[in-house]
C-alpha cells in the first residue's frame, strides 16, 4: 500500500510536469525568435521560414551605435527610475499614514482615492493631456513623469503590508520621543524592504514598456522614450533584424531589474500571510 502510493503520485505529476514545459516553451518561443532574427545577417532568412545560416552581432552594434536610440533608452531610464523612486516614497508614506495613523476621513479617504483604480486610464487620457498642455508640459520631462505618479495600488499595497507590522513597536518609538520622520526612517523602510522591492520591479516594468501616455506627451525625439521610438522606426520600414535587434536590447535592463531584486521579491511571497 505505501509503496504503491508514491508511484500513483508520480503518474499524476508527469501530465502536470509536460503540461508545465509546453507552456514554458509556448512562453519562451517568441522571446527566442526575436533573439535569432535580431543575430541574423540583414537580408537573408531566417526564423520561421529556415534557420539562419549564421548569427552575427552587426545589428545590435548597428543599434548601440545610432543616437536616435540611445537617446531613446535614456529617456526611459530617466522615466523609469524617477518614476520608481518617487512612487515608493509617496506610497510608503501615504500607506503608513493609512495603516497605522488614525485621523478623520481616513477610511472614506482611502476607498475614494482606491475607487480610482477601478478607473481606466483611457477615460482619464484626455482630461489629463489637457492640463498637462495648459501647463505647458506637453513634450517635457515633468509633463511624462507627473501624472503617473498618483499610484493607488502601491499606496494599497504598501497600506496593507504595512498593517502587518505590530504595533508595539510604533509605540516603543513613540515612548522613547522618536519624531514621525524617524519613526518612518528606522521602522517603516527597513521592514518594508521586501514589498518595496516588489513594487520597484512592477512600476520599472510598467514604466519602461508604458507606451500610450509617453505617445501623447512625448512628441520630439527629446522626450520620446524607447516603447515610441521602437513604433517609429517600424514606420520608416526598418529592416525587420535591426527592430529585433532593438527590442531585444530593450529587453535587457527589465531582466537586470528582476536579478537584482528576485531575492527581494522571494522575501515579499514567503512572507505573504505573516504578522
Amino acid at each position: 500500500m505505501t509503496a504503491t502510493a508514491p508511484r500513483a503520485r508520480r503518474r499524476v505529476r508527469w501530465p502536470l510536469v509536460a503540461l508545465l514545459a509546453l507552456l514554458s516553451v509556448l512562453t519562451v518561443s517568441p522571446f527566442a525568435a526575436m533573439v535569432i532574427v535580431a543575430l541574423t545577417p540583414a537580408g537573408k532568412p531566417t526564423v520561421p521560414a529556415q534557420w539562419p545560416d549564421s548569427l552575427t552581432l552587426d545589428n545590435l552594434t548597428r543599434v548601440l551605435s545610432s543616437s536616435g536610440f540611445v537617446d531613446w533608452t535614456l529617456n526611459s531610464v530617466v522615466y523609469s527610475v524617477v518614476s520608481v523612486v518617487v512612487i515608493l516614497l509617496t506610497a510608503s508614506m501615504a500607506g503608513y499614514a493609512f495603516a497605522k495613523k488614525r485621523f478623520p476621513g481616513r477610511d472614506a479617504m482611502f476607498w475614494t482615492f482606491l475607487a480610482t483604480m477601478m478607473v481606466p486610464f483611457q477615460a482619464t487620457l484626455i482630461p489629463t493631456f489637457v492640463m498637462v498642455n495648459g501647463l505647458d508640459g506637453v513634450d517635457t520631462f515633468w509633463g511624462l513623469i507627473v501624472p503617473t505618479l498618483a499610484n493607488a495600488q502601491a499606496v494599497f499595497l504598501m497600506r496593507q503590508f504595512i498593517l502587518g507590522l505590530p504595533d508595539e513597536l510604533f509605540d516603543a518609538a513613540k515612548v522613547d520621543g522618536a519624531s514621525e520622520l524617524r519613526v518612518y526612517l528606522t521602522i517603516v523602510v527597513p521592514l518594508t524592504r521586501p514589498i518595496m522591492a516588489t513594487l520597484g520591479v512592477f512600476v520599472f516594468l510598467w514604466h519602461w514598456n508604458d507606451f500610450l501616455w509617453p505617445l501623447v506627451v512625448g512628441q520630439s525625439d527629446a522626450t520620446r522614450t524607447l516603447t515610441v521610438g521602437l513604433t517609429t522606426l517600424r514606420t520608416e520600414e526598418t529592416q525587420l533584424s535591426l527592430l529585433m535587434a532593438s527590442a531585444t536590447i530593450s529587453v535587457v535592463p527589465c531582466l537586470l531589474v528582476f536579478f537584482l531584486l528576485q531575492r527581494y521579491l522571494v522575501n515579499s511571497i514567503a512572507m505573504t500571510g505573516f504578522k
